[in-house]
């Protein structure tokens, strides 16, 4: 007897093989302040993008970054399998306030979490907050424009 499971694995295989890895993305981009910069930062606000996230990925553009905007405010925690480039993630509160910000290794599964309930996640190059001055306790603005749940 055959399964019909195998050629339906194989079907998913074979579709995330086709899948791009680099280049353009086809998330929303959404303009962030945090003081006076400016960042464009795509908008991850679905299971399957916010599972995905900077995964792949060989370099980021300068003052580009990934808002994680989650289902609902949690202590939500982020870690590195995939990810190919050194980043720093700041999680932030309902009303735009940097909770704490963690630095994060490539290819590391170590967790890094929110010290308390936050809707979203905003991962920039490693050291990109700190060479900035940026720290728990400022604001993000402009996160009332991002889509998804909040």
């Amino acid at each position: 007897m055959r399964s019909r499971a195998l050629p339906v694995l194989y079907g998913f295989v074979c579709a995330a093989l086709a899948l791009p890895v680099s280049g353009a993305s086809q998330l929303p981009i959404l303009a962030l302040t945090a003081g006076m910069h400016v960042v464009r930062a795509e908008v991850a606000y679905d299971f399957e993008s916010r599972g995905r996230g900077l995964m792949f990925r060989e370099s980021l553009e300068p003052n580009r970054g990934m808002l994680f905007v989650f289902d609902e405010a949690g202590e939500h925690w982020m870690w590195m399998k995939n990810t190919l480039i050194p980043l720093s993630v700041a999680f932030i509160a309902g009303d735009g306030t940097i909770v704490n910000i963690a630095d994060m290794k490539p290819r590391d599964e170590t967790t890094h979490c929110a010290r308390r309930p936050v809707p979203y996640a905003l991962e920039m190059e490693r050291g990109w907050f700190a060479a900035r001055g940026i720290r728990a306790g400022q604001k993000i603005g402009g996160l009332d424009k991002a889509p998804g749940p909040r």
